[in-house]
């Protein structure tokens, strides 16, 4: 078990450096030109995912900021504290954006939070703020909380950490389906039940929202587009009931898939919402099963914002196949794998007490400190390394990364 928590960290930050590609592959609409950009590097299996050409993005920094967060204060009661260190780590994780193309809703939103003061984690409600930024990184939160039991735990964090950034349903309930998705990895959770468990906690979800009194009318009044959207695309599937196999069209191919990735996107930017970017994960996972090249065809080589699909499906499927048919030059040195696997090491810990995690070495090092390691934080070396070779020319495209979302209070995005 403690070996899938950490290809769930690790395979992450590989499948957001695929799908990122410096912001190649991000901001590329052709899921078939990707492929054969591929293909000309000497296929999967033949590239080494390695700083500087292949660095992960704002998706992976700000994963591990959560990360560290749980790591420091979930194991105790007040959850004033824990959302507190939260906010802060999303606000120091901003230090580390050169280069990595932040949404500029997470960008905005980080600079209202408070984190020393109390209540200090809310911030307003936005009808615009329904992006996939609280989605690409809370898939630490079900490692943290993987069993039944926890669900509460898990509802009141996804949702408290994602608003941070996204008050809005479609952004929030985003963090909540990729985390709820790595818990049922590590349960072993059939694929096809996810989705109607899915819409089957939204209740829960929304009581946790009212029962908080934040912007309550605001958030009942968007809630239903985020449920309606997955209602339609499980009847697509045909797994509204989750007891049947998924059926795919024929053929299903790159040129079909970017199609369906834009029908189901919120401004023909498959993957770039609250609702769609889990949606794509999990659309890809039911496709490849544990065929780890599949799953890169279908959730990181796409004309979407593929490196958000890709950091949520590759997480779920180290949940639940470990390293599993993965190249060891796609993972072995990922930029910060020493705080991904370390972060690991401390969620399986925290999520099974008692059960002692393993301690043979975590792999390429890329000069953290202990220290640094310790929180779960990139070193300053690790920072001048990735900005000596990257600027911030990615930066000026990451208005389009976040983009908001929502139903009838939104007429366009940006």
């Amino acid at each position: 078990m403690n070996e899938r928590y950490r290809a769930a960290m690790v395979l992450a930050g590989t499948g957001d450096a695929i799908g990122y590609k410096n912001g190649e592959w991000e901001f590329c609409h052709s899921g078939t030109a990707i492929f054969s950009e591929l293909q000309s590097l000497g296929g999967l299996e033949k590239i080494k995912v390695k700083p500087p050409k292949w660095i992960v993005s704002d998706d992976t920094v700000m994963l591990l900021a959560t990360g560290s967060a749980l790591c420091k204060y979930s194991d105790q009661a007040d959850r004033e504290k824990l959302f507190s260190e939260i906010a802060q780590h999303y606000k120091d994780c901003m230090k580390d954006m050169g280069g990595r193309a932040p949404g500029a809703t997470c960008m905005s939103a980080v600079h209202k939070l408070k984190p020393h003061l109390k209540g200090g984690y809310y911030i307003p409600f936005n009808p615009r703020g329904g992006g996939c930024g609280a989605a690409m990184r809370s898939m630490c939160i079900g490692l943290r909380y993987p069993r039944p039991e926890q669900l509460k735990d898990l509802v009141a964090v996804s949702i408290e950490s994602g608003r941070m950034t996204h008050h809005h349903p479609t952004g929030y309930l985003g963090s909540l389906a990729s985390a709820l998705f790595t818990a049922f990895s590590i349960q072993g959770k059939p694929l096809r039940e996810w989705g109607k468990c899915l819409l089957d906690t939204l209740p829960l979800a929304l009581t946790y929202v009212q029962e908080t009194g934040q912007a309550v009318e605001e958030n009942k009044k968007e809630w239903y587009y985020f449920r309606d959207a997955w209602t339609k695309y499980l009847e697509s599937r045909s797994l509204l009931e989750g007891t049947s196999d998924p059926v795919f069209p024929e053929p299903y191919d790159f040129k079909e898939r970017d199609a369906f990735y834009k029908k189901i996107s919120f401004s023909g930017w498959g993957g770039a919402s609250g609702h769609d970017a889990p949606m794509i994960a999990y659309d890809a996972l039911l496709g490849a099963n544990d065929d780890w090249a599949e799953l890169c065809k279908r959730a990181m080589f796409h004309g979407g914002d593929s490196d958000s699909t890709g950091v949520i499906a590759a997480c779920c499927y180290g949940a639940m196949h470990g390293f599993h048919g993965v190249p060891e030059g796609n993972h072995k040195f990922i930029e910060y794998r020493d705080q991904l696997v370390k972060q690991a090491d401390r969620l399986y810990d925290l999520a099974y007490p008692g059960q002692q995690s393993v301690t043979e070495p975590v792999g390429a090092s890329q000069g953290d400190t202990l220290e640094d390691r310790d929180i779960g934080l990139p070193s300053d070396s690790q920072k001048a390394d990735c900005d000596s070779s990257h600027g911030d020319s990615q930066d000026a495209r990451a208005e389009l990364k976040d983009t908001p979302e929502g139903s009838s209070s939104v007429s366009e995005s940006v």
